[in-house]
């Protein structure tokens, strides 16, 4: 699968060029933060997988894969059996995965129960967990909301942009006073998981750069790039936080991907889905994020 990107808004290059380098030395920059990982082969005739005791997956519906086909085990939180942590652990050989990705989850519910039968998601961390993804905070900004109102807007004008005339700042507001709560989020899990090699796996691509596809997914075309610029700027604050508490950033926006595009290329549903949930990741964005996250672990493809 190629892996080739560009800075996704030019004004943030120092973001993009970051998340570049931070990818291509994952695996270095994990030995310098002291965590645990197995042993990085020394040849490539000698590669094997990666093997860990314990992998934690952490995180809202981008996570757990809701309506992705060969569902679902965990029905309140509509947990598809072959979403990304699943994959992974298959392909990585892990021991013993606790899934507790939910739909709707938002970053209180990493400490508080979502549902009655539910435990909030950070106690399935231990002292002795040595692998975590985490894939949080899209329901605290109001991925779905922000969408809704955006739908709604286009239908004064679809080539306008009434829907970043209406957010203004508000949308940029929304992610810089999320900081503070993103990174108490992984401060706590390197507290609880000290020997961990946490990694935050950011959100795939959902709407295209610019020009959209109105009215299928109703997002008019000056607010196609409004939206876009705001998911790439919530991505570049989870990447910054998460890598100041010694998490590893896993970027998955790759462009091309979108919901625009047909169903054997994109990764994100659109609002009339053919694998998923609406405006969440299909089957091809469940394997493409498992080998994001491998990559990152700079274990070779099974």
């Amino acid at each position: 699968m190629s892996r080739s990107h560009e800075s996704p808004v030019p004004h943030r290059s120092r973001t993009g060029l970051r998340r570049r380098l931070a990818r291509a030395v994952a695996p270095i920059a994990i030995a310098a933060l002291g965590v645990t990982m197995a042993s990085a082969p020394a040849a490539a005739d000698e590669v094997e997988a990666a093997v860990y005791s314990h992998y934690v997956a952490i995180g809202d519906s981008f996570t757990a894969g809701p309506m992705v086909s060969a569902q679902m085990p965990l029905l309140g939180c509509m947990q598809s059996s072959v979403n990304y942590p699943k994959r992974l652990a298959e392909e990585l050989g892990v021991e013993e995965i606790t899934d507790v990705s939910c739909s709707g989850a938002v970053m209180s519910h990493l400490y508080e129960k979502q549902f009655d039968d539910t435990e909030p998601q950070l106690d399935a961390l231990r002292p002795e967990t040595d692998l975590v993804t985490v894939g949080i905070a899209g329901n605290d900004f109001g991925f779905s909301d922000v969408l809704v109102e955006c739908a709604k807007q286009s239908l004064s004008n679809p080539v306008g942009s009434p829907c970043a005339d209406h957010y203004g700042t508000e949308l940029d507001d929304r992610i810089e006073g999320m900081r503070g709560e993103v990174s108490q989020v992984y401060a706590d899990i390197a507290e609880r998981s000290p020997n961990a090699t946490v990694l935050a796996v950011g959100y795939l691509q959902i709407m295209p750069e610019s020009g959209g596809c109105w009215p299928s997914t109703p997002i008019a075309r000056g607010d196609v790039p409004f939206l876009d610029e705001a998911q790439t700027t919530l991505n570049g604050m989870l990447a910054e936080e998460s890598e100041a508490h010694g998490a590893v950033f896993v970027d998955t926006f790759e462009r091309g991907h979108d919901v625009c595009q047909g169903s054997d290329t994109r990764w994100v549903e659109g609002l009339i889905p053919e694998d998923g949930a609406p405006v969440h990741p299909n089957n091809l964005g469940m394997q493409a994020t498992t080998d994001f996250v491998r990559d990152a672990l700079g274990v070779p493809t099974p």
